[in-house]
């Protein structure tokens, strides 16, 4: 699975960017699609995942309420909108997929997301 995110870049506290990942190669319906995030210094954290049905989302605890993970099983693409951005979530994006049951094991380059104050 070949992935690339998109939609990166600089915005101001309470602002809203949108990012997108499509995938190719040998996707499915069945793959679970995820957002993930690394701070300078700071290690990968999870921000986010969204299985086949719109209901079997999970968030981490710091963007509840103020991210929506989506996806267009047809395009084989997944969504982050973000909204009310707070400088601390400034930081590389990735998304990644990961078959039902198992791992994330595939990776995107990373898309960067700047919030200033």
């Amino acid at each position: 699975v070949q992935l690339q995110a998109f939609g990166g870049g600089l915005v101001q506290a309470e602002g809203s960017l949108r990012l997108s990942c499509a995938a190719s190669g040998h996707t499915s319906s069945s793959y679970v699609m995820g957002w993930f995030r690394q701070a300078p210094g700071k290690e990968r954290e999870f921000v986010a995942r969204i299985g086949w049905t719109p209901e079997s989302t999970v968030y981490a605890d710091s963007v509840k309420g103020r991210f929506t993970i989506s996806r267009d099983i047809a395009q084989n693409t997944a969504y982050l909108q973000m909204n009310s951005l707070k400088p601390e979530d400034t930081a590389v994006y990735y998304c990644a997929t990961a078959p039902v049951g198992k791992a994330f094991n595939s990776w995107g380059q990373g898309t960067q997301v700047t919030v200033s104050s």
